[in-house]
């Protein structure tokens, strides 16, 4: 079993009323679509620094390409 500290949190009502239609259409509790939150946007792993890839795998075409693929005769 995990150990977890219990904290308040106060939310605006527009938000509170979001994640409890929110918990009760995915039928899980707000602390779990909390903590799921903190999990995914502030301890999912930071990107190193430098250039970010757009797209991963081969290309499909090359630049080269380019013309034959719009070429309109």
């Amino acid at each position: 079993m995990t150990y977890m500290d219990k904290i308040q949190i106060y939310f605006p009502k527009e938000e509170l009323d979001a994640l409890r239609a929110e918990a009760e259409r995915s039928g899980r509790s707000v602390a779990g679509l909390v903590r799921d939150s903190v999990r995914k946007t502030l301890l999912k792993p930071r990107p190193p620094g430098g250039p970010v890839g757009l797209w991963e795998g081969e290309p499909r075409r090359f630049s080269v390409d380019h013309d034959s693929v719009y070429d309109e005769t």
